[in-house]
């Protein structure tokens, strides 16, 4: 069984695969793409004998939308961070928009230093968790569409669509850095992992009440 998870903010993914794993009675449960704990939705996730199509949905594409706050840095990458550098939040909106519109394109992208990535079979978050300094590799990335929605004061709202293993904090950074500012992740929402949306998705709560859609193998949707 393979299913649009809408994951709640809040909760990291395997807290969701730990739901399901509840609900359908089984420990076979995989899902296709970690969000972090501040983020929402599409979580894609395999059940039973359809957890070997993890692999093979992992490797799609994902839209965000995202939203950074400029002016602030931070350890994480994200809101729930500690601050570690402030600068200037005052740039103009054109300057913004042109900044994100043209971000478009394969490029080599920083893993930031709190993820799940391993360097020398360890965690990178271990390594920041224990203050040890690593460097920190690159991989390219392909950005495919990019796309200002909105400046509110020093909020700034984008949606984005990219390849696997973009990390979306990474991205926040690299545009700042072409701003000449600093920002940081204040929300972050999948709204579509390969063909399927976030409109598609089904909440915790149908699912554990057993009213939910699945996903066939063929990738289209089926009651």
């Amino acid at each position: 069984m393979i299913i649009n998870v809408n994951k709640p903010s809040g909760m990291t993914s395997r807290d969701v695969v730990n739901i399901l794993c509840r609900v359908f009675d089984t420990k076979k449960v995989g899902h296709t793409g970690t969000l972090d704990p501040i983020a929402s939705g599409v979580l894609i996730c395999c059940t039973h004998e359809d957890t070997k199509m993890v692999e093979l949905l992992t490797s799609t594409d994902k839209e965000y939308e995202v939203e950074m706050k400029l002016g602030i840095k931070t350890d994480t990458g994200d809101i729930t961070g500690t601050v570690i550098e402030e600068k200037s939040k005052d740039v103009d909106e054109e300057s913004i928009k042109g900044c994100i519109n043209n971000f478009i394109g394969s490029y080599l992208q920083e893993v930031p230093i709190y993820s799940a990535v391993k360097v020398n079979g360890k965690k990178l978050y271990e390594y920041a968790r224990a203050n040890e300094e690593v460097k920190l590799p690159k991989r390219e990335v392909n950005i495919y569409s990019n796309l200002f929605l909105e400046k509110n004061n020093d909020l700034v709202k984008f949606r984005v669509l990219v390849s696997k293993g973009t990390y979306v904090r990474s991205l926040i950074n690299d545009i700042c850095q072409k701003l000449n500012t600093v920002g940081t992740m204040t929300n972050l929402i999948r709204t579509a992992q390969g063909p399927f949306k976030l409109e598609d998705s089904n909440t915790l709560e149908d699912i554990e009440k057993g009213n939910f859609s699945t996903i066939d193998k063929k990738c289209g949707m089926k009651d």
